[in-house]
């Protein structure tokens, strides 16, 4: 992609992304994550009813009345994006490829993230780590996040989901907010998003194009595995090869939820042809419930 080319869509994503993180922001990201925990603001008089494990027993004995610690909610979080730029990631076939879908996705959330003053950073994997960039705040670190995405050239193909995740739980030390955004066409990586789960709070989102489950009816084709590059024919006017093809997708994505739910990470399924805004609305609705009765 030409840097002016790049740019250009920079500036086309920023612009819608930062008006629906203001939806976003309103419709419930605030309020759907914890911070990291309490922290002290001021001691103030002891008044009935004050829990006496807030005494502060230091400025009691040298005033001589008794006063408490004042705590208040530490808002600020971590969140790290974990963004799948494999071979089937760039795959699509409708109104935008997975990669753009992927990168206005991930500048909304990141848009969303630094209007709570969180901090921001990016980890695009595929079989092996190709970028790590750490959290920071900013605009310029969230346009820089949108561009490496649209950018992203990798080395490798395959999907390597497990390595990804050990990656980001060796460097992430504090418990923080992990988006992992792929088509999840991993093998064997729940244990590490169990071991992930329990210090930090993960959310997979699992990002599809419409050919992947809906084969059309054309004929002969020639199809090609997105990450391997093996290439064979069939033929899609079978009605029962057609309906294999939906089953395969809706077996894996059933496996995949499942997965997560023992997990105990939440999952959240996209189209690229679904606005997203809408859904990620509802879901940080639900997770607000969730922390208000947690």
């Amino acid at each position: 992609m030409e840097p002016s080319e790049l740019l250009k869509k920079v500036r086309k994503i920023e612009i819608k992304a930062r008006g629906l993180s203001s939806h976003l922001f309103t419709g419930g990201y605030h309020s759907a994550f914890r911070g990291r925990g309490m922290s002290f603001s001021e001691v103030r008089t002891y008044q009935p009813g004050d829990d006496v494990r807030n005494i502060d027993w230091n400025v009691t004995a040298r005033t001589g009345d008794a006063y408490v610690k004042v705590f208040e909610e530490e808002r600020e979080n971590t969140v790290m994006l974990l963004v799948d730029v494999s071979g089937s990631a760039v795959f699509g076939s409708h109104t935008q490829f997975k990669e753009e879908y992927l990168s206005e996705l991930c500048a909304v959330l990141a848009f969303s993230a630094i209007a709570n003053n969180d901090k921001v950073g990016v980890m695009l994997f595929s079989d092996r780590v190709e970028l790590f960039i750490p959290p920071k705040k900013g605009k310029q670190h969230i346009l820089r996040i949108v561009r490496e995405i649209l950018s992203a050239q990798p080395k490798g193909r395959g999907t390597d989901l497990p390595g990804a995740l050990q990656f980001v739980h060796n460097v992430l030390k504090k418990r923080s907010v992990v988006f992992v955004l792929s088509d999840f066409l991993a093998q064997q990586y729940e244990d590490a998003l169990r071991i992930l789960s329990r210090r930090h709070d993960c959310i997979g989102i699992h990002v599809w194009d419409r050919l992947e489950r809906h084969l059309p009816d054309v004929g002969l084709l020639r199809v090609a595995d997105a990450e391997t590059g093996e290439q064979i024919w069939v033929d899609t006017t079978s009605l029962r090869l057609r309906y294999q093809y939906a089953q395969t997708f809706d077996q894996h994505l059933a496996d995949t939820r499942a997965l997560f739910n023992r997990a105990k990470a939440n999952f959240l399924s996209l189209s690229t042809d679904q606005p997203y805004v809408q859904a990620l609305m509802q879901f940080f609705a639900q997770r607000s419930k969730t922390v208000a009765h947690g």
